[in-house]
């Protein structure tokens, strides 16, 4: 397959585990209800939240630091096809193979044929969020080929048949009971008196895992970044897992997203101070793992990566968007978003959760994709996260942008206009003429009457009551700031100038300070 990826001509849509299949108002309410789930998520976000704060501050060049990686990342984005030409020709002359697929379904058909030429039917992996994407393990699964999961966090959800809820913690909605549970029922060997110490947990994991990663001719990682100009290949980690899975095994198999390629080493420093700061709230990551093509006879012999696009270049071509790209998977939009914190990662369907995946999702598989037009509707839009974030990925600007894509789409096909249609046409309407503003603010003591004794305004129907199930409106003024102006201006008149001029001098002290 030959590199495209200026503008090509038919652009790929995402494919695989990038899809909300329920609306998230939907999935929300359902998930607002798992008091589990919201006590956990609130724990550990704001302990994440709390360390990174501690770690950032330390730094008085961080926000440079912010600025450079976004700068990188700007650069990258504009010189992507170049970028991954020189990289290719480093990668391979250093004695590994790179595949390009367009898609899921043709980067599941390589690592399947790849796996298949070693005659394994068992490969341990490394946390990766690109072959979640791709749907990778269920996959291969459906080919009798069993792909273990070994870090600690993605090893529960798997074990426990579920999904990851959370980009760094993907098992945040379990506790040590539940999680005690899972390994009782499904790793072999495990004590029937196994408790819910986490020192019993890590252990009996850990067993089960040494005898999987000394047994494994085949791995399969991601990659957190992939140098260009010396076609070298990185993954930060904190359990070691990682190491043990790009080091024993006889062939390694990589599937990295086309985006996440650097120029220079030297771009390198900047993001492991970045990475760890904003996704642990760590000063650097315990293991930092970075290999370039075979090395003699040490490590793997068989050196395999393959690139990524599922839907990148779809949003690279999107000008207002493309900045969704530069995104390191650290979470921190996450651990700061008011909306992720209360409904959890399942409610928005993707792999990718939170502010982040309601950009990148949608970018990635066109706004008309299943549900996942309302995943831009996800955020209050306080902009916590783009404060957050590592590389300055103005998500609420993009989130915008996208509704106003959803709204057009929308409109593409429909025949008749929808209650919103009409209410915006009216406000268009009446605020474009001060006229018939003023003609409307007639209309203000009506309001009074229908907001009762109380005055409140309760229940309002059709599309206006999604504000009144929630909250109470108060009972408008007895008149229009308009018309409270022109009383002041013609009572002013009626006492003279030199009350005017009395009205806007400075008040003179009357009391004490304090009072």
């Amino acid at each position: 397959m030959s590199i495209n990826l200026g503008i090509p001509a038919v652009r790929t849509r995402g494919e695989g585990n990038l899809f909300a299949h329920e609306k998230f108002p939907t999935a929300a309410k359902r998930e607002l209800k798992n008091q589990q789930l919201r006590a956990n998520l609130r724990h550990a976000t704001h302990t994440i939240r709390d360390k990174r704060i501690n770690v950032v501050s330390e730094l008085p060049d961080w926000e440079d630091l912010r600025e450079s990686g976004s700068r990188i990342k700007e650069n990258v984005m504009a010189r992507l096809p170049e970028l991954l030409e020189q990289f290719e020709a480093a990668f391979t002359a250093r004695g590994g193979v790179i595949h390009w697929a367009n898609d899921a379904t043709e980067a599941n058909a390589i690592v399947t044929s790849l796996i298949r030429a070693t005659g394994e039917t068992e490969v341990v992996k490394v946390k990766s969020m690109a072959t979640q994407e791709i749907g990778l393990n269920e996959h291969l699964e459906s080919l009798g080929i069993n792909a273990i999961e070994t870090d600690l966090a993605e090893l529960i959800v798997q074990l426990g048949h579920d999904r990851p809820s959370h980009i760094l913690v993907p098992a945040i909605h379990k506790n040590r009971t539940q999680i005690r549970d899972i390994f009782r029922a499904e790793i072999p060997n495990a004590s029937p008196d196994l408790t819910d110490n986490p020192k019993e947990l890590a252990a009996t994991a850990r067993a089960y895992l040494r005898e999987k990663f000394l047994n494994a001719k085949v791995a399969i990682s991601g990659a957190n970044f992939g140098i260009a100009e010396t076609g070298t290949l990185g993954v930060v980690e904190s359990e070691g897992n990682g190491r043990m899975c790009l080091t024993l095994p006889e062939t390694l198999i990589t599937v990295m997203g086309i985006e996440k390629i650097l120029p220079r080493w030297e771009d390198l420093g900047v993001f492991m101070q970045l990475l760890p700061r904003s996704s642990t709230g760590e000063r650097m990551n315990p293991y930092s793992s970075l290999w370039t093509g075979k090395n003699g006879q040490d490590g793997p012999q068989n050196i395999h990566l393959v690139m990524l696009d599922n839907g990148r270049t779809r949003a690279l071509a999107d000008k207002n968007g493309r900045s969704a790209l530069h995104c390191i998977r650290c979470s921190a939009c996450m651990n700061v978003c008011p909306v992720y914190e209360r409904t959890g990662g399942h409610a928005y369907g993707s792999t990718y959760p939170g502010p982040i995946g309601a950009i990148l999702s949608p970018l990635l598989t066109g706004i008309t994709a299943e549900e996942n037009s309302s995943l831009p509707y996800a955020s209050s839009l306080c902009g916590a996260c783009f404060d957050a974030c590592p590389v300055k990925i103005n998500i609420p600007e993009i989130l915008i942008d996208l509704r106003a894509q959803d709204v057009e789409a929308q409109h593409s096909v429909r025949k008749a206009p929808t209650e919103m249609d009409v209410l915006m046409k009216g406000a268009s309407w009446a605020l474009s003429s001060g006229t018939r503003l003023k003609f409307l603010e007639k209309g203000l003591p009506a309001g009074r009457l229908l907001a009762g004794k109380d005055q409140r305004i309760s229940w309002l129907p059709g599309i206006a009551g999604g504000w009144t199930s929630s909250r109470d409106i108060p009972a408008p003024p007895q008149s229009s700031f308009r018309d409270q102006w022109a009383q002041r201006e013609k009572f002013q008149k009626s006492q003279g100038p030199q009350l005017f001029q009395q009205s806007q001098a400075s008040p003179k002290p009357t009391g004490k300070q304090g009072e």
